[in-house]
């Protein structure tokens, strides 16, 4: 059978990055222009910025990958792109970009959803097992999606509000933490002691999160800490923190996998790099026998490589758009 070749194309925030990969789970060349000393001292990505640096980066990247693999278009099968959901300028120009090239090679062009990418890059260290819960946590997203086979995907819940991502960046703001912040957070916590008494949020038995709550409550306990004059120990804070945090992801994780009665769980998503989450996760799977698959750090934040490795699987469904493919900021897992 001959090998299929997809060249992946992300922008979706501050990061432009282009791959090639072979069969949905060889990798022959990544290469991502990340933005994050650009935004780090605006504390967080500024859009219009953003859009701009992928207009100067996109073309440098691309004849990057292909130099780097030693391949030129017309080695390339088809060509998947993340048409959403993201920053709509952000998307626009790695969009752009990959229908040119459509255009100009005569390629198919696989739309794929930044999520579904994530979820993918678990492909990229073992081959995907059905059927599977997907724990998609970053910095947009933290929901639960059951898979019955390849490129199935049926939401059973999110968040309500935050994402555990945002939440993370917004309570190392309040403690001065430099952006990007829940890295730095993740490794306070590990110097610290859950010694702050904060609520447990939407502690319930849905596949529903809430942060927004739990943010409030750091937030409002810094303040009149604070205002009596107390000092803060932001290490056993980070700590009490991430300890709810990662209780309650465990918890409903662990229940979407007892109800759907499934032996196999990735982790998707830029929090997917969380040590916290990482070593409660695992612990809880070894203990209740289930397969845990979670990808390597370079695969959890944002990257084309995801992209080529689910827009193979896109393009073997035959899921290919035409040159009317438009960015969308938001858009459901299950559209397509």
């Amino acid at each position: 059978m001959k090998d299929t070749l997809i060249l992946g194309i992300e922008s979706s925030c501050d990061e432009t990055s282009c791959s090639l990969v072979q069969n949905g789970c060889v990798e022959l060349a990544t290469v991502i222009s990340s933005q994050i000393d650009i935004h780090k001292d605006y504390g967080g990505v500024v859009p219009e910025i953003a859009s701009r640096q992928h207009v100067k980066n996109i073309t440098m990247v691309l004849d990057e990958c292909l130099t780097k693999a030693n391949k030129t278009m017309d080695d390339v099968d088809a060509i998947a792109v993340t048409y959403g959901p993201g920053l709509i300028g952000s998307l626009l120009i790695g969009l752009e970009a990959a229908k040119t090239l459509a255009f100009i090679y005569h390629k198919p062009l696989i739309p794929v959803h930044h999520i579904k990418g994530h979820i993918y890059a678990n492909n990229l260290v073992k081959r995907l097992t059905f059927p599977l819960i997907a724990l998609v946590v970053s910095g947009g997203h933290t929901e639960l999606i059951y898979m019955k086979e390849d490129y199935s995907f049926q939401k059973l819940g999110g968040t309500l509000d935050d994402a555990v991502g945002e939440c993370y960046d917004k309570v190392a703001r309040v403690l001065d933490i430099p952006y990007p912040g829940g890295p730095l957070l993740d490794q306070m916590a590990h110097q610290g002691k859950p010694t702050y008494n904060l609520p447990i949020p939407l502690n319930d038995d849905s596949f529903q999160f809430s942060f927004s709550g739990l943010k409030s409550a750091v937030i409002n306990l810094v303040h009149n800490e604070l205002q009596r004059g107390n000092e803060i120990n932001k290490e056993d804070l980070a700590c009490s923190f991430q300890k709810v945090v990662v209780e309650v992801i465990t918890k409903k994780t662990m229940k979407a996998i007892e109800d759907y009665d499934v032996k196999n769980l990735i982790v998707a998503g830029g929090v997917a790099a969380n040590k916290g989450l990482r070593e409660s996760l695992t612990k809880t799977c070894e203990e209740k026998g289930i397969d845990l698959t979670i990808p390597p750090i370079k695969y959890c934040t944002d990257n084309a490589t995801m992209i080529a490795s689910a827009g193979y699987y896109a393009y073997l469904h035959g899921k290919v758009a035409d040159l009317s493919l438009n960015a969308k900021s938001s858009v459901p897992i299950e559209e397509d």
